[in-house]
């Protein structure tokens, strides 16, 4: 360990020379401009003037020019094609729990641009998160439930949230330059829901600059499918940012996730990321594919004024938790702020094999109470002799947030890129 954290400017040296090394978030152009709201409470986004309820059976396009208010579940039925422009507002309604479902067959091309996103936001004059239900999309991608079906129910119809397949390269559309914000409403006795599900959907399905702020729940929740995913961002969403079960086969690549000490389920704690195989065993064909995911330039950060003081108050738990029979490939990843930086799960034996389905390579844990333990376990020397090898490239810090990431100018508008090196990289070019 001494030696690692000897090697560390050596290392960061030579990331900022090369653009395979770069860790966490990355591109020539700070991709976070124009498409994204760290304060979406601030902005006025008027009043709608179209309703959306019940079903949409046919192929349907919102406009810009309209803002539109979701009713109650609204369900995209039927096969047919939602079709949004870009710049289209669409607000959920809070006293019915607004809520968008494209059901399995269906699909929803949310296609916006960088300049003209299109955003799905509360009704509230004070806006909160779990103001309304958020965005439900349903594949026929394979899952590894008996009988390759699940349903996302809760307070939904059952016979419209049926998903899972065989068809790994289903589409169920396009999100593309979209924001979700204060979705997650809360069902009693039940659970909550999150800003985006997706649920057996295929590689054909297209998610790229995604933005989900301040949900009730996850961020983005993805049971079973095949997944390619990138820039996506989570913001100080109240459960998990990035959850994967079911047997999801993902890709998520260049995406951020930022945390706040002060915001966290009660339930099973929240977390940037965790990576279940399934959400309960005797529904589970141990026969098929378990969930993996491999995520490579991603930064998780726990935005803190004193992270140190957090952690000993309690407020702060791990960014990643792996559960049994779950992979996890992690590369070229930043995590900033946990307690500690990676959690496994209790029933995972520590050998080669299950080693070698969790990978972290060319990481930069920093400020983190401890890096890659064993739940329950106080003594992780093995994990971190392992993880700690130089073949791996992991690099540990103990940097301040403010020293190790860039704020731009703009407040609305941070970067949450890693300082290279003490190399202060421009907003505009890394």
């Amino acid at each position: 360990m001494k030696k690692i954290t000897q090697l560390i400017c050596v290392l960061l040296t030579v990331t900022s020379m090369s653009a395979q090394q770069e860790k966490g978030i990355m591109g020539y152009n700070n991709w976070l401009n124009n498409w994204t709201e760290f304060k979406p409470n601030k902005v006025e986004y008027g009043e709608a003037n179209q309703i959306l309820a019940g079903n949409i059976s046919v192929n349907t396009k919102l406009l810009k020019k309209n803002i539109y208010v979701l009713q109650g579940n609204v369900y995209v039925t039927n096969n047919a094609v939602l079709t949004i422009e870009p710049g289209t507002l669409i607000i959920g309604d809070f006293e019915t729990k607004g809520t968008l479902v494209v059901t399995k067959g269906a699909q929803i091309v949310a296609d916006g641009l960088e300049t003209d996103p299109i955003v799905f936001t509360s009704n509230r004059s004070q806006k909160k998160a779990g103001d309304w239900g958020g965005l439900v999309i349903l594949g026929d991608a394979p899952i590894n439930k008996f009988g390759n079906v699940g349903s996302y129910n809760l307070d939904l119809d059952p016979t419209l949230t049926t998903y899972g397949g065989d068809n790994v390269a289903g589409n169920s559309g396009i999100l593309r330059f979209v924001r979700i914000e204060f979705a997650g409403k809360k069902v009693k006795g039940i659970d909550t829901f999150n800003g985006l599900t997706v649920a057996g959907a295929g590689n054909k399905t297209i998610f790229d600059n995604v933005m989900v702020s301040y949900s009730g729940g996850d961020s983005f929740a993805f049971f079973g499918g095949d997944i390619n995913a990138s820039k996506l961002v989570s913001y100080k969403s109240i459960n998990d940012d990035f959850k994967f079960t079911q047997g999801v086969q993902c890709r998520l690549f260049n995406s951020l996730a930022i945390r706040s000490s002060y915001l966290s389920s009660n339930k099973d704690g929240s977390r940037c990321m965790e990576v279940r195989s399934y959400e309960k065993k005797n529904e589970t064909d141990f026969t098929k594919k378990t969930t993996l995911v491999a995520a490579t330039n991603i930064t998780m950060l726990n935005d803190s004024e004193n992270i140190k003081a957090d952690i000993q108050a309690g407020l702060v738990k791990e960014a990643v938790y792996v559960a049994e029979t779950a992979s996890l490939e992690m590369k070229r990843s930043v995590i900033s702020g946990f307690n500690p930086a990676v959690l496994l799960d209790s029933k995972i034996e520590i050998n080669d094999a299950n080693l070698k389905k969790i990978k972290f390579e060319e990481m930069y844990f920093n400020l983190c109470n401890g890096n890659i333990f064993t739940e329950y376990n106080s003594n992780n020397e093995d994990l971190e002799s392992w993880y700690g090898n130089s073949v791996f490239f992991n690099v540990y810090s103990q940097s301040s947030n403010k020293e190790t990431f860039i704020d731009i100018a703009n407040p609305k508008r941070p970067d949450y890129r890693l300082q290279l090196g003490k190399i202060t990289a421009s907003s505009g070019n890394r």
